[in-house]
């Protein structure tokens, strides 16, 4: 939800972008750190500050969740109870509330019901383990991550041994969800209330009804003390398991180690004749939404240094509510179940009024080059002094930074909002020796822009390449490594910086300091080109010549390099990693080494675990540049031809011809469900991702650079568009008036 005018623009040095939801004594805004961190800042209201009673709890429950920690919950990362306004910052969780969920799409399956189950088991158990009750366990302060489960708002969650605040007489909770104890002695509340509150959560995940509704929560409260629980449509065994939740009796119900014993025994894990879900995990590398990798590889090529881009965040699931709980009784009843998530209700299905988001206060458009004058490094750009031929830049987005490299252009950030210059880096030259600077883009992590540099001098008889690592704050560099590429594709795989230095053996680096991590051997006489995304390193490994034999598909463990390696044919190339499953391109065997784009025809989705794959063959082979995101293919041709294709079944979805001259790669807007694309000359189009419908084009905004191949991809942020163009001209728009004139930047 874009910001209310009223709304602070910064808490605690957290710049507010987005409403997050809002609850009975708070709002939550998604913040962002000036290293472009992501969190949830929830800032109680204004009538509850003056409140002394209030500013005891909030101090409490600030000093309880610092405690507790785990996988399956937000933890704390910054708060102050002492401001005007008190704060806190949890980690951002991308990913919609449980009772959002349920009221979307019905109740949970099996498979995907065992893990909420054990993974609420988990994080009770930390939980506990820290000296903290929850007490407010709901549908509503659970999110569904796409790695697991999320408790968040702990809000009203108190010390175990304090319980001063509870003396008073005040309810803390949600009736439909609450344990009779909480109702009838809240000094009695313990460990095995979140207990109960669980089961309670549970039948309402499987039946999509509390067992104890009634028509209005006095009724519901009266329930929760006196009467049965009402498990219609909760099968056996898991009705047994939560029958023993659901006791009156506190002492009666089961602990977590015996509760994590019975899910697992209750709920089956998932078969092989279940429905897939695909979920993209493309590219943890990077840790934005709106940058996008180009993984296909061609097997043919001597070397292998195409342009990587970055991260796409889990598009399937609906995008980011944190949500904030509505706490009491009061706002139980004021505004009724679930009130809290008005995150998730504020997020309509794009439509032709409501398709584009309202941008930041302030907004304007701007128009930068990348030659402008830096504060910061080299104040000066390559090029028009000692007649360098400067172009092709190539950028990606990270938090309020966009970061950009190319032909003789040095790494340069840009402020991502008003388009200024913040710094250049200051690579050594030499005037007298030097004839050409190239830069590639590789990743951005922990703080660090990784790039790799080719560096031409007129003595050198070999061009040395270089890995290097950039403070993304200050420009600075880092560390610094030659590599050898002859038949080695350098990358950002599984976190790591993946480098050569000869003609077999890889090295894997930490990209804050360059150090090596470990070190591994590849195949003989093979090309290797590694796969951004997933948890390991991924390389597709071709012989010399097809006739050779197999390519290989070769799986390195992040953590310290052992292998496995599997056959895969020589015809291909791994695109992603979608569900655990490496997923690749494959084209016929005539157009292996033909000296054009080869023509894909089939679309294999391989298990790096087992090597088992299933191949969806495509109703007709296409061309041009591929792109996953948003569980669809993408196939952008250079006549301006945009395919739209399922990964899964190989089925045409849509295609759509634009007007647009050698198109860069897609970027699709999983917010808006729009995919954008932009020309050599700055001509960016707008295409409906459920239908192909062109929705917008504009004219040209920059002269095309010689020798262009394709146009530049589109980046996202806060809504509105960043284009980096050939020439070096980059510039920003609102999607919703995409011919606004720029301001100068």
């Amino acid at each position: 939800m874009p910001l209310h005018k009223d709304d602070p623009k910064s808490v605690g040095g957290y710049k507010l972008v987005d409403r997050l939801g809002a609850g009975g004594m708070g709002v939550v805004y998604l913040g962002r750190s000036r290293s472009g961190r992501e969190v949830a800042v929830k800032v109680v209201h204004a009538q509850y500050a003056e409140d002394p009673v209030f500013r005891a709890r909030f101090r409490q429950e600030i000093d309880a969740v610092r405690k507790v920690s785990g996988a399956f919950t937000a933890p704390v990362v910054d708060a102050d109870p002492e401001a005007v306004r008190p704060w806190m910052a949890t980690q951002y969780v991308p990913g919609r509330s449980l009772s959002a969920r349920i009221r979307d799409l019905g109740p949970l399956r099996d498979p995907e019901l065992r893990r909420l189950a054990l993974g609420l088991v988990e994080a009770l158990r930390e939980i506990h383990r820290a000296g903290v009750i929850h007490r407010d366990l709901k549908p509503a302060n659970v999110l569904m991550a796409d790695d697991g489960p999320r408790v968040i708002d702990f809000g009203i969650s108190r010390a175990a041994e304090n319980i001063t605040l509870t003396e008073t007489g005040q309810m803390i909770g949600t009736p439909p969800f609450m344990s009779p104890e909480q109702l009838t002695d809240a000094r009695s509340v313990g460990p095995s209330s979140d207990v109960f509150s669980l089961g309670a959560l549970l039948v309402y995940t499987v039946t999509g009804r509390g067992p104890f509704d009634a028509d209005s929560p006095y009724l519901t409260a009266y329930r929760v003390v006196h009467d049965e629980p009402a498990l219609d449509g909760v099968s056996e065994p898991l009705r047994a398991v939560l029958e023993r939740c659901l006791v009156k009796e506190a002492a009666d119900r089961p602990g977590l180690d015996e509760l994590a014993r019975e899910f697992a025994s209750a709920l089956p894990e998932a078969t092989a004749g279940d429905p897939e879900t695909l979920t993209l995990r493309l590219n943890e590398f990077r840790d934005t939404a709106d940058t996008h990798p180009r993984t296909f590889a061609d097997p043919t090529a001597t070397t292998h240094t195409g342009r990587r881009r970055g991260r796409i965040r889990p598009l399937l699931a609906a995008t980011g509510t944190v949500g904030a709980a509505a706490l009491g009784l009061t706002a139980y009843l004021l505004l009724g179940p679930g009130s809290a998530d008005s995150g998730d209700r504020a997020t309509p299905s794009p439509s032709a009024t409501s398709r584009w988001a309202a941008l930041p206060n302030g907004w304007k458009p701007w128009e930068t080059t990348l030659f402008e004058t830096a504060p910061l490094g080299a104040r000066k750009a390559l090029g028009a002094d000692e007649g360098w031929l400067a172009g092709e830049p190539e950028c990606l987005k990270n938090g309020d930074a966009v970061y950009c490299t190319g032909d003789s252009i040095l790494p340069t950030r840009l402020d991502a909002g008003t388009g200024k210059t913040l710094w250049r880096s200051d690579v050594a030259l030499s005037d007298t020796e030097t004839a050409s600077y190239t830069g590639t883009l590789l990743g951005f992590r922990d703080g660090t822009l990784v790039v790799q540099q080719v560096i031409t001098t007129d003595s050198a008889e070999v061009d040395p390449v270089y890995a290097v690592g950039f403070d993304a704050q200050t420009g600075e560099q880092l560390w610094k490594h030659q590599i050898h590429d002859d038949n080695l594709a350098i990358a950002v795989s599984g976190g790591l910086v993946i480098t050569s230095s000869g003609g077999r053996t890889v090295e894997a680096r930490s990209p804050r300091t360059g150090e090596v991590r470990w070190t591994a051997r590849m195949p003989i006489g093979h090309h290797c080109s590694f796969t951004p995304g997933g948890p390991d390193v991924y390389a597709h490994c071709t012989p010399a010549e097809a006739e050779d034999g197999d390519a290989v598909l070769l799986v390195l463990d992040s953590a310290d390099g052992s292998e496995r390696r599997l056959k895969a044919p020589y015809e291909a190339g791994i695109l992603g990693v979608a569900d655990g499953r490496l997923v690749l391109l494959q084209w016929a065997a005539q157009d292996a080494l033909s000296v054009e784009a080869p023509a894909i025809d089939r679309i294999l989705l391989v298990d790096p675990d087992t090597g088992d794959r299933t191949t969806a063959k495509l109703t007709k082979s296409y061309e041009g540049e591929p792109r996953l995101a948003g569980g669809i293919v993408w196939f952008v041709a250079d006549n301006g031809l945009v395919t739209a294709v399922s990964p899964r079944t190989g089925k045409e979805l849509w295609r759509t011809q634009t007007s647009l001259e050698q198109p860069g790669d897609a970027t699709y807007d999983a917010r808006t469900r729009t995919v954008y694309l932009a020309s050599i000359s700055g001509r960016v189009a707008a295409l409906d991702a459920r239908k192909g419908t062109s929705l917008w084009e504009t004219l040209p905004r920059a002269g095309a650079s010689s020798g262009s191949v394709t146009g530049p991809r589109v980046l996202l942020h806060q809504g509105a568009l960043i284009v980096p163009t050939p020439d070096g001209t980059v510039f920003n728009l609102d999607p919703a008036h995409p011919d606004r004139k720029p301001v100068s930047g």
